[in-house]
């Protein structure tokens, strides 16, 4: 597979189906978790919930230092310059070892004081932190993964992640419930055992990718020098840093929401909770094209091959907008019975109801916001994202939200259409802005010296 010079449509087809499918099998790997803690007592599912906020800074920092790894390979191979390419990898996997370390120390002091705060106390703390001291153990595991994806990713190779996380979901089917209970030699562990599962599948995953990087190229008789902290470091940082902001944006939107809507009803959070897995699970099949979009932007973008970027983008805009207005056709009819399938409380199913038909008209935006990001990524243009996310988590909510939800008396469905109102004047944003960065980038390179 040449990401430089085969046809872009076939390419993004090659790299975004693997993805997606992985993706799935991710998020339903989180399901199973769930699913067994609820075997075990309230507190334990209480504990994977109040535990969401660290685990998501650790999916955070994963997924900036991941983009950003992938953009400098990228960048590198569409050069032509394996050596730089292959100093990258490894300067990122040994930034990812270091700050791994740093992670889980630190999180092991701060986690108890943040569960605190969060209102754990006795033997609710006792199991959160059981579970959670276990996931910060293995952080090293998490984040060499991630790095080791992106390596490939910026070769063009998606399906190896993708088997890891489709193996990972059958072996924690069969993990979850044998760590929990013990057995054949194995002593019951509650809920550490469920954590202790996914460290388990985490170490496998990240030799199984350790392996398929050492059959690639960038694999070049690797030397300590090639691991030693260089000025790589801070190129890793400056492309991951931002996106790994924008991640944790993320969770402080989802707050945000939260808290709105808790000034109305119960009901209305838990609808909330629902609807946005529903409203995931839609969106599921446009992540294998930002993977897409971010490895191909990379290396075009290193090879100078710039309006190959753009072909990159818009077809993968094409096929992601064709998807979600597709499925924002099947979503407005079927709001109330896919909610039932969660809840027969008719308050939770109305606020439900109402949110999902609005989000029917708002998921092309984020194809828009998504694939524009990971161009500019993959431009090294990393900012872009990081600002965005302020905006479209932070500061556009806490004003609209207000002004629909208490000044216009809206409540709710003041909050629900302020998630429309702010996600796509977000994508009006980035629609142009993205387009202005790429269209001055090729007129730039073609205009004479």
């Amino acid at each position: 597979m040449d990401l430089t010079n085969d046809p872009i449509p076939g390419l993004v087809r090659k790299l975004a189906v693997p993805a997606s499918v992985g993706f799935f099998f991710n998020t339903m790997y989180n399901v199973v978790d769930t699913y067994f803690a609820g075997y075990i007592s309230t507190d334990a599912l209480a504990a994977l919930s109040i535990s969401f906020p660290v685990f998501f800074i650790l999916l955070a920092i994963n997924s900036g230092v991941s983009m950003g790894g992938t953009a400098l390979i990228a960048n590198a191979l569409g050069e032509k310059n394996p050596e730089k390419a292959t100093k990258v990898c490894f300067q990122c996997l040994s930034f990812g070892a270091i700050l791994s370390i740093v992670l889980s120390v630190t999180g092991y002091f701060v986690t108890p004081v943040l569960f605190r705060i969060l209102g754990a106390t006795w033997e609710y703390l006792e199991t959160a932190l059981a579970y959670m001291n276990v996931i910060l153990a293995g952080t090293v595991f998490f984040l060499l993964q991630s790095i080791l994806n992106a390596c490939l990713n910026a070769q063009g190779d998606t399906k190896s992640y993708r088997n890891v996380l489709i193996i990972g979901f059958f072996l924690n089917c069969i993990l979850d419930p044998w760590f929990l209970s013990g057995g054949l030699g194995v002593p019951a562990m509650g809920i550490a055992g469920i954590a202790l599962a996914t460290v388990l599948i985490m170490c496998l995953g990240m030799l199984y990718l350790l392996y398929k990087f050492s059959k690639t190229e960038l694999w070049r008789r690797p030397t300590l020098s090639l691991l030693a902290p260089s000025r790589v470091y801070r190129e890793i940082a400056g492309q991951g840093f931002p996106a790994s902001v924008n991640m944790v944006t993320v969770a402080v939107g989802i707050f945000l929401i939260t808290w709105f809507i808790s000034l109305f009803s119960d009901e209305s959070v838990a609808a909330y909770g629902i609807a946005t897995r529903i409203e995931q699970i839609l969106l599921l099949p446009t992540i294998g094209l930002n993977v897409a979009v971010l490895s191909l932007t990379g290396q075009n973008n290193g090879a100078g091959k710039l309006l190959r970027v753009r072909e990159t983008l818009n077809v993968s805009m094409k096929n992601g907008l064709l998807m979600m207005a597709a499925g924002g056709l099947i979503l407005f009819p079927m709001a109330e019975p896919m909610m039932r399938i969660f809840t027969q409380d008719p308050l939770v199913v109305a606020h439900g109801v109402d949110y999902l038909r609005i989000a029917s008209i708002t998921l092309c935006s984020y194809v828009i916001i998504f694939q524009t990001g990971n161009m500019l990524q993959g431009l090294k243009r990393p900012m872009f994202s990081l600002f965005m996310g302020l905006y479209r988590q932070i500061f556009a909510p806490l004003l609209v939200f207000y002004l629909l939800a208490f000044k216009l008396d809206m409540k709710e469905n003041g909050v629900w259409w302020g998630v429309f109102l702010v996600t796509w004047s977000a994508a009006v944003i980035a629609h142009f802005f993205g387009r202005s960065v790429l269209n001055k980038m090729i007129c730039d390179k073609e205009a004479p010296s």
